[in-house]
């Protein structure tokens, strides 16, 4: 039979390496964690992040509207030239 002393080493032993590997799994889990943050909040590129969502009826923009050519045409200083 083994002593007690013996015993109390093996324990101490075995608590020791459980204390290590858990340290060494919380340190490996915050790193990761760390590095996913960053990466969320690194500033974006254009071109690299996706875009969701579009227009719901995109043929809509194929011909402008009556409206939509006078106000080009406004900012385009036409209609100064058709009073004139």
């Amino acid at each position: 039979m083994a002593s007690e002393e013996l015993t109390k080493n093996i324990a101490y032993v075995v608590l020791v390496v459980l204390f290590l590997g858990m340290a060494w799994f919380i340190a490996k889990r915050a790193g990761e964690n760390r590095q996913s943050m960053l990466e969320d909040a690194a500033p974006k590129i254009a071109g690299e992040d996706t875009l969701d969502g579009g227009a719901k009826n995109p043929s809509q923009f194929d011909e402008p509207d009556d409206e939509a050519l006078e106000e080009m045409a406004e900012l385009l200083g036409e209609d100064d030239e058709d009073e004139a």
